[in-house]
């Protein structure tokens, strides 16, 4: 009998240690500039359709808010005062939204932090403190994980081969 519970004893030690081992499917990254950083789930695309027309099986269909990222809503840090798609911005940290589409996607900025995607957007909408639309960027390569770039001049976005880039100033 001591001999079953120290078999079962180890074998849940060994079990407990091996999925702790494993890494989180969409691990939080950070993109981080002069002025602005961004903190995101860095979800795979694994095969899938990423965006796409309602109905179409994507994963974001267009035309519907999105997190921009998994898990945690994506936030976006401003350290000092700037414009974002050439509307001004406080200093502070914002939620990232965005509503892709085929042409042009809305980004965000929303005072209510701490979201779980995007689930209760319609309720905080009110919150909203910036709302820019950029044209559609089509890449060359094709990005594998969700990807952000934080440069002096832009905040830009790349998942596979499409995203977007909306212009900072500080």
């Amino acid at each position: 009998m001591k001999k079953i519970l120290l078999t079962l004893t180890l074998s849940l030690i060994a079990f407990t240690w091996a999925a702790a081992q494993e890494a989180k499917p969409s691990p939080r990254m950070k993109a981080e500039g002069t002025n602005v950083s961004v903190d995101y789930g860095q979800p795979s695309k694994r095969g899938r359709t990423l965006f796409g027309a309602d109905g179409s099986g994507s994963l974001e269909p267009y035309g519907k808010v999105w997190r921009t990222g998994a898990n945690e809503a994506t936030e976006i840090t401003f350290k000092k005062d700037g414009t974002f798609g050439g509307k001004p911005v406080k200093a502070g940290t914002y939620t990232l939204f965005s509503i892709p589409g085929d042409k042009e996607w809305t980004v965000i900025l929303n005072s209510e932090r701490k979201q779980w995607g995007a689930y209760n957007y319609d309720k905080i909408k009110d919150k909203d403190v910036v709302s820019v639309t950029v044209p559609t960027k089509k890449y060359n390569n094709s990005a594998e994980k969700l990807n952000f770039n934080v440069k002096d001049e832009a905040v830009d976005f790349q998942w596979d081969n499409t995203g977007f880039s909306v212009p900072v100033k500080f």
